[in-house]
């Protein structure tokens, strides 16, 4: 830290001691100058007047209510001008003391906005040169009349320029600090988005898989003794849902090490053009599945995309584990104007998924412990492209999921 910025540091820590040094600083400065004569035959002489008893006296009390001057600078420029003109008027020769009116209007000129400026610093001007002009062994058009309206005139406009630059500086300076907590802000939400976008995509690989696992490895724990093809089939989808999970969680945290990479993928998920792959994973699980799919194209946002797959996925992996073993699934995807409508529909027989709305289901009691994760996914990957997911039992048995997207997504990620 420099000498100067300690100095500038004290200067503002204290403030009465800095104005105490000033009007030291302006007494020395008055007392020096009631002793030159500035009207000598070849120009300001020294040593050939003396300031008397009462224009001294004027010169300290100007200096000691300098000294106040940040605390009441009105009352302070009134005082000072006040002690100029009594010197002005009865100070033969006289001594500097308007010097203090000058500083007294610089600091409120630094204080108050410009109109007051100009107004107080016209009526001190006029005020002290008019009676330095009328009331003087001098003529009106001296050179220390003059001085008089051009100090007190100097001291307002700078006092303005002062006051102008620190509003300039104040005004950056919280333009700044606003500009700081919106980036601050912006990056947390930013952090917030992508923490629950890695966690839906999470839950889906490991929702999906584990459930499908757990399926097959139930069909091959029951028909291992009687039936050991059947067992090895269902092994054999074990093993291809585990390593399609490994290489999908896999995928996810790949890009957690990437992000300084500009060439690493912006998501690890499938899109609609792998529906058949997924399909195939639960038919093989043992659950029907039919699809249809409308004139969607394959020009659709790479968000909208994911989104459709992983809404489909979580549908089914629910259908999967809560709809019962008897369970048909139904699957649509159609373009409709701007939006992609994807539709899930199971006949299962208890109307309840992922811990929402199954009254008599253990499974879904089960998830609704664990909070339901799944629908809660859906809908916000839904509500992220500015469409909507609706889920709810259908009339007569099973479970319907509806989701709307816009195809011109206003979302960046899903």
């Amino acid at each position: 830290m420099t000498t100067l910025v300690r100095g500038r540091g004290w200067a503002r820590t204290h403030p009465l001691a800095v104005d105490a040094l000033l009007a030291t600083v302006v007494l020395i400065c008055m007392v020096i100058g009631s002793f030159a004569e500035p009207n000598g035959q070849r120009g300001p002489t020294w040593g050939t007047r003396t300031p008397d008893l009462p224009s001294l006296l004027l010169m300290v009390l100007g200096a000691v209510l300098l000294v106040f001057r940040r605390r009441a600078p009105w009352s302070v420029l009134g005082a000072t001008c006040a002690a100029s003109i009594a010197e002005l008027l009865t100070g033969e020769p006289r001594a500097p003391v308007v010097m203090c009116a000058v500083i007294a209007l610089f600091t409120v000129a630094a204080r108050t906005d410009r109109s007051t400026t100009w107004r107080v610093g016209l009526v001190t001007m006029a005020g002290l040169t008019g009676v330095a002009m009328l009331s003087g062994p001098l003529p009106w058009y001296s050179q220390e009349n003059i001085g008089i309206f051009a100090w007190t005139g100097m001291a307002a406009a700078a006092g303005d320029a002062v006051r102008s630059r620190r509003a300039f500086v104040a005004a950056i300076r919280e333009r700044a600090e606003r500009a700081e907590r919106t980036r601050e802000e912006e990056a947390r939400r930013r952090v917030a988005e992508e923490r629950l976008r890695i966690a839906r995509d999470l839950h889906d690989v490991v929702a999906h898989h584990i459930a499908l696992v757990n399926v097959q490895a139930g069909v091959a724990a029951h028909v291992m003794d009687k039936r050991p093809d059947q067992a090895k089939e269902a092994l054999a989808h074990v093993r291809d849902a585990s390593r399609s999970a490994l290489n999908e969680l896999r995928a996810t945290v790949g890009l957690l090490r990437q992000t300084g990479d500009p060439e690493a993928p912006t998501e690890p998920a499938p899109g609609l053009h792998r529906l058949d792959e997924l399909v195939d994973t639960f038919r093989n699980a043992g659950l029907p599945v039919e699809v249809a799919m409308g004139q969607v194209g394959l020009d659709l946002p790479a968000a909208v995309d994911l989104a459709a797959f992983r809404i489909i996925q979580e549908a089914l992996t629910n259908v999967q584990k809560h709809a019962g073993a008897v369970a048909k699934a139904e699957v649509s995807v159609v373009r409709v104007g701007p939006n992609v409508e994807v539709t899930i529909l199971d006949d299962g027989p208890v109307a309840g998924q992922d811990g929402q709305d199954g009254q008599g289901d253990k499974g879904a009691a089960g998830h609704l412990e664990g909070g339901g994760h799944g629908l809660i996914g859906m809908r916000e990957r839904a509500g992220a492209l500015g469409g909507r997911c609706s889920v709810g039992p259908r009339y007569g048995g099973g479970f319907r999921v509806h989701a709307i997207l816009p195809v011109t997504a206003k979302g960046g990620t899903a």
